[in-house]
C-alpha cells in the first residue's frame, strides 16, 4: 500500500477538488514517474479514448464491448462519473491507466463494491501504476464498503496473478459468463475483504 511511510517508493498526496491524488517517484528520480487522481467531467475525453482502447486492444477481458461503447454519445462517458468512483493515472498529464468503482445499492448488499474497467496502457504496465491504480481504489471504498469484489476472464492469467497481488481471493467460478463472436468465456469471481 502507497501510505507514504516507505521511502523506497515515496508519493505525496493532497487533496484536490477531484479527490486525493498521490505522485509515486523512485529512487534517483527527481520527477514522480505517475499521478494518481480521482477523474471527473474534465476528464471525459481522455477516459472514452482509453476506455475504448481497452476494449478494442483486449476484446475478451471486458463484459462490454468496443462496437456497443464507440456508438455511445459522449455525455455517457460523462455519466459514469455521477454512477462510479473512477481513478486515473497519469504519466507526463497523458493517461495512462484506469480503474473504476462503485456500491452495490439495497439494504443487504450495500456493504459491497465492485471494481470495474481495469486497464494500464501497454507503455504503462510494470511501472507500479496498476497497483497504485487498485490501492487508490482500495482506499476510496474503505470508506463506503466492507469488501471489493471483481470479475477476471479465467484465461486472462496475468490479471488473475496481479488482483491476487493485491489480496483478491477467488472465489468462485462463473462458466460461460461471457459471449462473444460465438466464444463463451469463463469469469473467476475475486474479493478483497477490507476489515
Amino acid at each position: 500500500m502507497f501510505n507514504g511511510r516507505n521511502s523506497a517508493t515515496p508519493f505525496h498526496k493532497t487533496d484536490t477538488d477531484l479527490g486525493a491524488l498521490k505522485e509515486r517517484s523512485f529512487p534517483g528520480m527527481s520527477e514522480p514517474c505517475f499521478i494518481v487522481r480521482r477523474l471527473g467531467n474534465p476528464d471525459a475525453d481522455a477516459f472514452r479514448l482509453i476506455r475504448l482502447e481497452s476494449l478494442q486492444q483486449n476484446p475478451n477481458d471486458f463484459g462490454s464491448t468496443f462496437e456497443k461503447e464507440s456508438n455511445e454519445p459522449s455525455a455517457s462517458f460523462v455519466e459514469r462519473f455521477d454512477r462510479s468512483t473512477v481513478f486515473g493515472g497519469f504519466v507526463r498529464e497523458r493517461l495512462m491507466g484506469i480503474v473504476g468503482f462503485f456500491p452495490l445499492e439495497g439494504p443487504k448488499r450495500s456493504h459491497i463494491g465492485v471494481l470495474w474497467g481495469m486497464y494500464v496502457r501497454p507503455e504503462a504496465r510494470g511501472t507500479g501504476l496498476a497497483a497504485a491504480l487498485v490501492e487508490s481504489l482500495i482506499e476510496a471504498g474503505r470508506e463506503r464498503v466492507e469488501q471489493i469484489q471483481l470479475t477476471v476472464v479465467a484465461s486472462n492469467a496475468r490479471a488473475r496473478r496481479f488482483y491476487q497481488r493485491m489480496n483478491f481471493s477467488e472465489y468462485g467460478l462463473e462458466k460461460k459468463a461471457l459471449k462473444y463472436n460465438g466464444a463463451y468465456f469463463d469469469e473467476v469471481l475475486m474479493v478483497r475483504f477490507l476489515n
